[in-house]
């Protein structure tokens, strides 16, 4: 897949290359965008592909980088930190906290647990959900804006 986002001189850095609208995912980004109030510049664009045209998914902004470069879209690893916080802001997007110090984007953003595997890296959906039999009250004046459930895993030790 080749995300190329270049400069084009004639609609400024951040305008939409014709390319990039060519085909029907990146028709679907960019309606993605427009529904969350976001300007589809070519780089929100190219990362709304590579995040939202291959299911559900767990990334990094390194990860996201990665893929970015690989698919020759030419982005700093600033760009996809501003654009990840853009989308979740958005609400196209959760951020996941899983050891903290290192933050994953979930692209499903309903309210789902997850197991963090520790030395791996790796950000996973719990299959089959997770049931509480009581939730606690807010405190006084607050509500509960959302609920993070991570399960960190290791290996066994032999």
């Amino acid at each position: 897949m080749d995300i190329q986002a270049t400069n084009n001189p004639a609609g400024g850095e951040d305008a939409v290359e014709p390319g990039l609208l060519s085909d029907d995912g990146a028709k679907h980004c960019l309606q993605m965008l427009s529904d969350a109030g976001l300007r589809p510049t070519r780089q929100r664009l190219a990362l709304g592909k590579l995040l939202f045209l291959r299911g559900h998914r767990h990334v990094t902004a390194e990860s996201l980088y990665a893929e970015a470069v690989a698919a020759n879209a030419y982005l700093s690893l600033a760009t996809v930190y501003n654009t990840l916080n853009q989308f979740t802001e958005a609400g196209l997007l959760r951020r996941i906290a899983a050891d903290g110090i290192k933050s994953f984007f979930d692209t499903d953003t309903s309210v789902h647990p997850h197991f963090y595997l520790e030395g791996e890296d790796l950000l996973v959906d719990v299959a089959g959900g997770l049931a509480f039999s009581k939730m606690p009250v807010a405190l006084p004046g607050h509500e509960i804006a959302r609920l993070d459930v991570i399960i960190h895993l290791r290996r066994k030790r032999m």
